[in-house]
């Protein structure tokens, strides 16, 4: 699916999960994760790869017991968003910064995440696996 770099596509997103998990009846449990991750990188790529206007990429896949999702990023610099920076989750809100904590949440929601970056094309990829003994 192709995307406009625009955060009012958002709604179209939850629309297409909504699809892709009522079509494959996939556990609703992994659902809330799925979605705030898509989320959260989708909005990071808007917000840090501004020196393009190209569309961004999102695919969902189902392989074996996980959602797969992707999302593409064309003609940017490198923004790797599986290295998040440093943050200090147990320092009082008042002392934390504002970026990084979307990030550190997608990475504890996830089962994995793998970044690629090549010809000014940027990849992330995530997989969010069921529960052991749901079908």
């Amino acid at each position: 699916m192709t995307l406009k770099r625009s955060l009012d596509e958002l709604q179209t997103i939850v629309a297409a999960t909504d699809d892709f998990f009522s079509e494959r009846r996939i556990d609703p449990a992994l659902r809330m994760p799925v979605d705030l991750s898509i989320e959260e990188l989708f909005v990071n790529l808007v917000k840090y790869n501004q020196g393009t206007d190209r569309d961004i990429s999102l695919r969902l896949d189902w392989v074996g017991d996980a959602v797969q999702v992707s999302l593409t990023d064309y003609d940017v610099d490198p923004y790797d968003p599986t290295q998040p920076p440093e943050l200090d989750v147990e320092a009082p809100l008042a002392a934390r910064r504002p970026n990084g904590m979307g990030l550190y949440l997608v990475s504890k929601m996830v089962d994995a995440i793998h970044y690629e970056y090549r010809n000014r094309e940027s990849k992330v990829t995530f997989t969010k696996r069921m529960a052991p003994g749901h079908a």
